[in-house]
C-alpha cells in the first residue's frame, strides 16, 4: 500500500511527538510505500481546522534511521531540516508544513508524492495519548487528520497511543507499532464496500504485552465536562506577548501625558477600576476528572473501558462523528497470527463466560481504587504494573494517566484534584506510586474522617509509596546519630553488634581541617596512630604498615557513591580536601575555591558536579567509618569483595517487613588489603592514568596503591563491571559452584533482619523529627551491609527507594518483580482492605517467608 502518515504533534521529538518514527520504520518494514507529511510544530486540541488567509509553507525534514525517544535525548538531534528539497531522490525525506493535520492531509494528498503513485490509506498518527471519549475527539487535530483525508473520500485511520508513563520504553513503543501495523492492515484489508464506515478511530495502550492482548470494536463514549471546573484559568492581564504590552505601556504614557495633574478630584476611580471587565488573561488548563469519571460510571463495551482495560479499542466512525457499524461493536477484531507471537486470548470465548465478564466489570467493588503509577523509569514501570494485575482483579483498580506536563510540570507536586474523578475530595481512593517530588503531602499527612489506627476504611483510604521524613537513616551523618542515641539508652541492642562506630564532622574549606576534628575524638586519634606505625616501619616493610587502620570517607549528602575515597593519616585527608577544592576552581563561588555547600532540602538533590565526580551540594557534612579490613570472600567469586542489598519496606506507623530475595554486589577487581599493593603492580592493573593529585585523593601514598575498584562494590562507580558483578545473595550463598555456605547466608539474612527492624524503630522512636511515619503511605529503602569474615553483617548504609535497575535484566523478574508484588501484598492490599499477603494458608506461607515481618512499632495515631 502506499501511506500517508500525518499527525498532530509535528516532527519526531521525545518530548512532544515520540511515536511517528517508530510507527513509519514499522510500516516500510512491512514493505509499505510510506509518505510524511506533518505538522512543523505541535498542532494539538485543533480538530480539523484549517489557517484562513494563511499561506502554508513546507519545510523539508531528513529523519534519522534509529530514534531515541528517552527524555535524556531531548537535545540530542535526531534528524535534519532544510528550506529546499534534496536533489537525491534516493535520500528519505519528509515534509513539514507550518499548517494543521487537516492542512497536511489535504496537502499530501493532492499536492505532493505524486511520483509515488495514488494513496490508499491516510494514517493520522500516533498521537501522543489517547483520544478515546467524545470529549477529546471533539477536539483532537489527530482525529481531524483522519476526517479531513475521510471527506476527500480516501480511506482515514487515527491512531492513538494512550500512555501511563512518560519515560518511555523504545521496547514498548515498537511493540505497539507493530501491532497497530497488523489492525491497520486487517482493517483495510475488510473495509466495508457500503460505505457505513468513513474511518476508524484506534486507540492502542502502551503496555508490556500489547501483542498478545485483544483488539475490540468499541462505540465512542458519549462525555461532557462536568462540574470540576472550567478548562481555563486565569491569568494576570499584564501577562501577555511583547506587542501587547508595548501597547498597554504606551497607552498608559498617552493617558497620563493627556491628563492635567491637577484636574483630577480626590476620590476619583482609578480608569481600570471604572473598566466593565477585568483585564486578564485565560491560559488553556482543562480538568480532567469528570472525563475519568464518565469512563468508570459507563458499562463495558466502549472506547474508554477498553483502554483501561488493556484492550486496543477500534471505533468505525462516519465523517459526521456519528459511531458507525454499530453491529461489530463489542465483537474481537481477529488479527493473522505469527509463529513468534504465540497469541493468547485474555478471556474465554463462549457467550457464558462473555456474558459473565461484562456483568463482573460492571459490579465494582466497594474496596475499588484509583492508581496513579507514574515512576517514569522503563526499568521499574512495567514491574509495578504486572504487580498489581497479579495481586488485584482489573476491576478492583482504575489506573489513572500522568497528568499533562501543562497540569504537572516535572519535578513538581501533582495536583490530585485535578486528576481524580472524585476531585481529590476525602472519598477519593487512590495509590501513588511517584517519585518523591510528585506528592503532594498535605494530602496524605491527614487520615480521613473514619480511617482507624491501622488504615482500616470503606471510604476514603490513601496510600502512597514514600514518607516525607525519613533522612534519619538516609543522610549519612544522620543514620549514625540515630544510632548513636539509641544504643547509648540499649547497650545490647543489635545496632550496637551491627554498626561500626563513626565520625562525623563539617568542613567548609581544607584550611579548616585540623579544627573540623577536634571532636572527631576516635578518628584524629587512630589517624595519629597511623601515623606514628607510618613513620617507626622500616622501607618495603610491608608487615608492620598492614597494621594500621583505614577509613573511608563519605559526603552525607551523597549517593551513587559519589566522593567516596579511602585514608588512614591526616596528611591524606588533607589531601583529598585540597584535590577537591582545586577541582572547584574557576566556579562562580563568590566565595572563594571553598568547598562548596549549596542551600537545599535534605531530601532533595542537586546536579552540580565538580570534575571529580562529586556534587558540590554534598561537600559539607561527612562521614568516616572505620573500613572493615577483612570482609567475607566466597569460593568460585574471583576473591572479590561483595556487599548485600537487603530490601527493606516499611509500612503505615509501624511495621518493618525484610524482603527473603537479598542481592550481592560484588567489586569489580579482586580484593586486596589497603596498603599491600605496590605502585608497580597497581600500574599494571589500573586503565586510566593517574594523577599526582588523584593519587593522594584516592588513598594512595609512595608507599603503596589502593585500587578502589578493589574495594568499592557500588556499581555506580565501576569501570570494568561484568556480567558476575550483581548476583542473587542466595545463588552465591548456597553452595553449588560459588562455594557458599547457606548456613551462613540463613545466619547473616537473621542478623539482617535484626538490624532492620531495629533501625527504624530507633530512627521512628528515637528521631521523631527526621523519621516520621504516616498510615497512609510506604517506603522500600535498600540497605547495605557487609558481612566480614568471622560472619558479621555490618551495616553501611540506607537509601531511600534504591535504584532498582542496577538488579539487571536477569534478576528483574525473579527479584524486583517478586518484591514489588509482595509490596502490593504487605502494603497495598490491607491498606484498601483485602486479606492478607497471599490467598489460603499455601499463598500465607509462601509469602511470610519472601516478605519476613521483622518488626511492629506502635506509634498511635
Amino acid at each position: 500500500m502506499h501511506i500517508l502518515v500525518t499527525n498532530d504533534d509535528g516532527p519526531p521529538s521525545p518530548t512532544s511527538s515520540p511515536y511517528v518514527h517508530s510507527l513509519v520504520r514499522e510500516l516500510q518494514k512491512q514493505g509499505h510505500t510510506v509518505s510524511v507529511c506533518l505538522p512543523h510544530t505541535q498542532r494539538s486540541w485543533i480538530g480539523k481546522a484549517h489557517m484562513i488567509g494563511q499561506t502554508v509553507k513546507p519545510l523539508y525534514y531528513r529523519p534519522s534511521e534509529t530514534f531515541d525517544p528517552s527524555p535524556s535525548a531531548a537535545h540530542q538531534a535526531q534528524g535534519t531540516t532544510y528550506t529546499r528539497p534534496t536533489k537525491n531522490k534516493d535520500e528519505e525525506e519528509w515534509v513539514l508544513v507550518d499548517g494543521t493535520p487537516a492542512s497536511c492531509a489535504q496537502i499530501g494528498l493532492y499536492h505532493l508524492f505524486q511520483d509515488k503513485g495514488p494513496v490508499d490509506l491516510v494514517v493520522s498518527g500516533p498521537n501522543y495519548g489517547r483520544n478515546t471519549t467524545a470529549v477529546f475527539a471533539l477536539s483532537s487535530g489527530t482525529i481531524g487528520g483522519a476526517l479531513e483525508a475521510a471527506v476527500c473520500r480516501r480511506k482515514a485511520i487515527a491512531l492513538s497511543y494512550a500512555f501511563f508513563n512518560r519515560n518511555h520504553d523504545p521496547a514498548i513503543i515498537d511493540a505497539a507499532s507493530r501491532h497497530s501495523v497488523r489492525v491497520i492492515e486487517k482493517l483495510h484489508a475488510q473495509w466495508p464496500t457500503d460505505k457505513s464506515v468513513d474511518l476508524y478511530t484506534v486507540n492502542v495502550p502502551l503496555i508490556e504485552g500489547i501483542e498478545h492482548r485483544k483488539t475490540l470494536f468499541t462505540n465512542m463514549l458519549q462525555n461532557y465536562w462536568g462540574e470540576s471546573g472550567p478548562c481555563f484559568e486565569e491569568v494576570e492581564g499584564s501577562i501577555g506577548d511583547e506587542d501587547e504590552e508595548e501597547e498597554r505601556i504606551r497607552e498608559g504614557e498617552e493617558s497620563r501625558a493627556s491628563r492635567d495633574p491637577g484636574s483630577r478630584e480626590n476620590g476619583d476611580a482609578d480608569e481600570e477600576d471604572q473598566a466593565r471587565y477585568v483585564h486578564r488573561h485565560f491560559k488553556w488548563l482543562p480538568r480532567f476528572a469528570d472525563v475519568y469519571k464518565s469512563v468508570e460510571e459507563a458499562p463495558p463495551g466502549n472506547d474508554g473501558w477498553a483502554v483501561k482495560e488493556g484492550f486496543t479499542s477500534v471505533t468505525p466512525m462516519k465523517a459526521n462523528f456519528w459511531n458507525a457499524a454499530t453491529q461489530q461493536h463489542g465483537e474481537e477484531l481477529k488479527l493473522p497470527t505469527s509463529s513468534d507471537l504465540q497469541v493468547t486470548t485474555m478471556t474465554t470465548t463462549t457467550a457464558t463466560a462473555a456474558a459473565s465478564e461484562s456483568t463482573a466489570l460492571t459490579r465494582r467493588p466497594a474496596q475499588h481504587f484509583y492508581a496513579l503509577v507514574a515512576y517514569e523509569d522503563p526499568y521499574l514501570q512495567p514491574l509495578i504494573l504486572a504487580a498489581l494485575r497479579k495481586v488485584f482483579p482489573p476491576e478492583v483498580y482504575t489506573l489513572l494517566p500522568p497528568p499533562p506536563a501543562d497540569v504537572a510540570p516535572p519535578g513538581e507536586p501533582i495536583p490530585l484534584d485535578r486528576i481524580l474523578p472524585d476531585g481529590g475530595t476525602p472519598g477519593a481512593r487512590v495509590l501513588q506510586i511517584t517519585p518523591y517530588e510528585a506528592v503532594d503531602w498535605d494530602y496524605y499527612e491527614h487520615e480521613p474522617a473514619g480511617t482507624g489506627a491501622n488504615g482500616e476504611t470503606e471510604r476514603g483510604a490513601r496510600l502512597v509509596n514514600c514518607y516525607a521524613l525519613r533522612k534519619a537513616v538516609i543522610r549519612k551523618h544522620f543514620l549514625w546519630a540515630t544510632v548513636e542515641q539509641w544504643i547509648a539508652k540499649r547497650p545490647g541492642s543489635a545496632l550496637a553488634t551491627h554498626v561500626r562506630r563513626s565520625e562525623t564532622f563539617e568542613l567548609d574549606y581544607a584550611e579548616f581541617l585540623d579544627d573540623a576534628l577536634v571532636e572527631a575524638f576516635d578518628l584524629r586519634a587512630s589517624l595519629e596512630r597511623n601515623e606514628r606505625v607510618e613513620e617507626g616501619a622500616e622501607e618495603g616493610q610491608e608487615a608492620k604498615r598492614r597494621e594500621k587502620e583505614w577509613w573511608i570517607l563519605k559526603p552525607s549528602m551523597s549517593d551513587r557513591g559519589q566522593g567516596i575515597r579511602i585514608f588512614s593519616t591526616v596528611d591524606e585527608l588533607q589531601a583529598i580536601f585540597e584535590e577537591w577544592e582545586e577541582g572547584e576552581e574557576g566556579d562562580d563561588d563568590e566565595d572563594g575555591s571553598g568547598i562548596r555547600s549549596v542551600n537545599q532540602d535534605d531530601d532533595g538533590s542537586d546536579d552540580d558536579e565538580t570534575g571529580n565526580g562529586i556534587t558540590t551540594s554534598h561537600l559539607r557534612h561527612f562521614v568516616a567509618q572505620p573500613y572493615i579490613d577483612h570482609p567475607l570472600l566466597l569460593p568460585g567469586t574471583g576473591n572479590r569483595k561483595f556487599h548485600i542489598r537487603a530490601y527493606v519496606v516499611c509500612v503505615g506507623r509501624l511495621d518493618v517487613y525484610v524482603f527473603h530475595e537479598m542481592l550481592a554486589l560484588f567489586a569489580a577487581k579482586p580484593y586486596t588489603p589497603p596498603g599491600h599493593t605496590s605502585l608497580a603492580a597497581a600500574a599494571a592493573t589500573t586503565t586510566t592514568t593517574i594523577s599526582d593529585g588523584e593519587v593522594a585523593a584516592r588513598g594512595e601514598n609512595s608507599n603503596g596503591h589502593i585500587d578502589l575498584e578493589a574495594h568499592l562494590t557500588n556499581t555506580c562507580l565501576q569501570r570494568s563491571v561484568d556480567e558476575g558483578t550483581v548476583r542473587r545473595f542466595w545463588d552465591v550463598m548456597g553452595g553449588g559452584s560459588a562455594g557458599g555456605d547457606a548456613n551462613l547466608g540463613e545466619s547473616l539474612f537473621a542478623q539482617i533482619c535484626e538490624a532492620s527492624g531495629e533501625l527504624f524503630e530507633a530512627a521512628a522512636r528515637g528521631m521523631p523529627t527526621h523519621f516520621r511515619p504516616v498510615a497512609a503511605a510506604f517506603e522500600v529503602f535498600g540497605l547495605d551491609f557487609l558481612a566480614d569474615a568471622a560472619g558479621t553483617a555490618w551495616l553501611l548504609e540506607a537509601n531511600a527507594f534504591p535504584d532498582f535497575g542496577q538488579t539487571g535484566p536477569e534478576l528483574r523478574d525473579t527479584v524486583v518483580g517478586r518484591l514489588w508484588e509482595g509490596i502490593a501484598r504487605v502494603a497495598v492490599a490491607p491498606r484498601f482492605g483485602f486479606d492478607g499477603p497471599g490467598q489460603g494458608r499455601e499463598g500465607e506461607e509462601k509469602w511470610g517467608k519472601l516478605m519476613v515481618h521483622v518488626r511492629h512499632v506502635d506509634l498511635g495515631r
